[in-house]
């Protein structure tokens, strides 16, 4: 099975929690894509908090990454960078498109549809179970524009620049899961 961090650097845990998602749970309808059809999905993205990061963190990135996408290279569902230290949870709903929720200073990358905002889960009808990777990450930059990432710059090239640049300190994760049955 994919594992997307077998490949990246080994750092320490902290603890993310969530009031609306839970690690290894089924993913709440709210959660799941009505932009891809999925009856009831309301692309809301969900309550996190966390606790217990490095004191050297100078900003977090969050990330929504199903590995199991049918698409040799997964599917990025959200992404946002440039949250202050300072800051230890996020809303439900502060996916939306506005990024009125999202902390002063913060902003969305485009995932995979190209949109700047939280896109549910929706994996393809008789797929199988599909893992909805939430990751929180610590980084040692205050801004990822001092990585080169910059708004209109994609997922992967976010992480490519965190992990090969050395400067991910931590990271908090939650895993839970989606299925849609076939038709």
């Amino acid at each position: 099975m994919n594992d997307p961090f077998a490949r990246l650097p080994v750092v320490a845990n902290f603890t993310l929690a969530s009031t609306d998602v839970s690690d290894g749970q089924e993913l709440p309808v709210a959660q799941m894509s009505g932009t891809f059809g999925v009856p009831g999905g309301l692309d809301l993205s969900p309550q996190l908090s966390w606790s217990g990061a490095p004191p050297e963190t100078r900003s977090y990135t969050v990330t929504m990454y199903d590995p199991d996408a049918p698409s040799g290279s997964g599917f990025w569902h959200w992404v946002v960078a440039d949250i202050p230290a300072s800051v230890t949870g996020l809303p439900a709903g502060a996916g939306d498109d506005t990024g009125q929720n999202l902390p002063a200073g913060a902003f969305h990358l485009p995932n995979d549809i190209r949109a700047p905002y939280f896109l549910g889960a929706a994996p393809p009808p008789g797929d199988g179970r599909h893992r909805y990777v939430i990751v929180v990450q610590a980084i040692d930059v205050e801004h990822v524009g001092q990585l080169s990432v910059q708004g209109d710059s994609t997922p992967a090239f976010l992480g490519f620049n965190i992990n090969a640049g050395g400067h991910l300190l931590a990271r908090a994760v939650i895993v839970p899961w989606a299925e849609v049955p076939a038709a």
